[in-house]
């Protein structure tokens, strides 16, 4: 969790200039605020990283991703195809836009792969949501083609993928709009917060209203604005956006170190039987927020994850077996087991979810093993991980070997 690594000074003094004026309210009150406008600041910084000509903070990575969907106009009855593997708010996102997920194949740089994308397409696909997992990328180079020659609307849910980028764009710009956590786990953090991004100025306008109960912010009276769409509340305060600002202005060192550390790890274990690396689509653009392993098959990648357990390294993620992050769990999403109603229970799955056929995602996912990177590791700290992981897997690939 490199941003709360660096958690010091620098949020204190952003949260009490709110605490100060005591307006956490992140719109109007313009004098008694006294010029602090966090979340404007917080936007400002993202925008600084990402080039993004708007951004919009949020009170989550999850409502950033609904956020983006409708401001790309996705709405009910569209399919979507979505990835397997993701934190499971993108599949949310998409249900209660009232949208249907339509699951197709990753690939080694774990995310929805040009090949997945085009079986998926049918007659009635409307867009893609594409998940850039784990620090990294897709590979845009091979999915573009793919999206533009559907006519389809592209948007990127980057919530591990903030400071990430391909071939100099930043990862969420690719699309209609794109998005990123700012959560307890990510490169920085609000302790909750998200930012919609885009290029495009009507999606910003529509993200700014439907983020806001429908408000245009056109004014100084908010009980006097209009509302050009209905919205709901996913506003962000003006408390996490200050913390988000600050962490925000930390990340291009988190990023060189983070790459660093990742770089020595990956040389270490580099030579060591029975592990490679999950494929970056540009190397040069890793937030590099963790290092993704792969075993030879999921069955030494399970003994591996015993040896880990056994040797008390909690410091990793075997996301085959993960309730939150790939399909095999979500059994809440095969039965559709809802608190009320939805749109896809009236109008029909796109597939059935009990029985998908995903085998490119069940292997790739069934022998990843992913190690979170630390920014305030020393050296030392980082030949001792590729040590004790060495060890392990020598250890879980032994039976094979003998």
């Amino acid at each position: 969790m490199p941003g709360t690594e660096l958690f010091g000074v620098e949020e204190r003094k952003e949260i009490n200039d709110v605490l100060e004026t005591g307006i956490l309210f992140r719109y109007n009150h313009d004098e008694p605020r006294k010029g602090v406008w966090k979340a404007r600041d917080f936007e400002s910084e993202v925008k600084k990283i990402t080039g993004a000509r708007y951004a919009h903070a949020v009170s989550s990575g999850s409502t950033a991703v609904a956020t983006a969907l409708a401001a790309a106009g996705i709405g009910a009855g569209d399919e979507v195809i979505v990835p397997p593997f993701t934190y499971i708010a993108t599949i949310e996102a998409v249900l209660f836009v009232g949208a249907l997920p339509v699951f197709a194949e990753i690939d080694e740089t774990l995310c929805l792969s040009a090949a997945g994308i085009e079986k998926a397409v049918t007659s009635k696909t409307k867009a893609v949501c594409l998940v850039h997992m784990c620090g990294g990328m897709a590979d845009m180079d091979a999915i573009m083609p793919v999206i533009k020659k559907h006519y389809l609307i592209l948007v990127e849910d980057a919530g591990q993928a903030f400071a990430a980028s391909y071939k100099g764009t930043a990862t969420g710009l690719f699309g209609k709009t794109g998005c990123y956590s700012f959560d307890f786990f990510k490169i920085a953090t609000a302790g909750e917060g998200g930012v919609l991004v885009t290029n495009d100025e009507a999606a910003y306008k529509l993200a700014d209203s439907y983020a806001d109960h429908g408000h245009d912010h056109i004014g100084n009276n908010r009980g006097m604005e209009q509302h050009p769409v209905l919205g709901f509340n996913y506003r962000i305060s003006e408390l996490h956006a200050a913390v988000g600002g600050a962490q925000t202005r930390k990340v291009p060192h988190i990023r060189t170190v983070n790459n660093a550390n990742k770089k020595l790890l990956m040389q270490l274990l580099g030579e060591v039987q029975g592990i490679s690396f999950a494929t970056l689509a540009d190397p040069d653009g890793d937030s590099a927020t963790f290092l993704n392993i792969f075993l030879p098959d999921t069955e030494a990648a399970g003994r591996t994850v015993a040896e880990l357990n056994k040797a008390g390294e909690g410091g990793f993620n075997y996301w085959y077996t993960n309730m939150y992050h790939f399909i095999n769990q979500w059994d809440h999403i095969k039965e559709m087991r809802t608190a009320s109603k939805l749109p896809i229970e009236i109008l029909g799955a796109p597939q059935d979810y009990k029985n998908l056929h995903l085998p490119k995602s069940q292997e790739v996912i069934g022998r990843l093993i992913s190690f979170g990177i630390r920014c305030t590791w020393t050296e030392d700290d980082v030949r001792k991980l590729a040590g004790k992981i060495t060890d392990c897997v020598t250890k879980a690939l032994a039976p094979v070997h003998a």
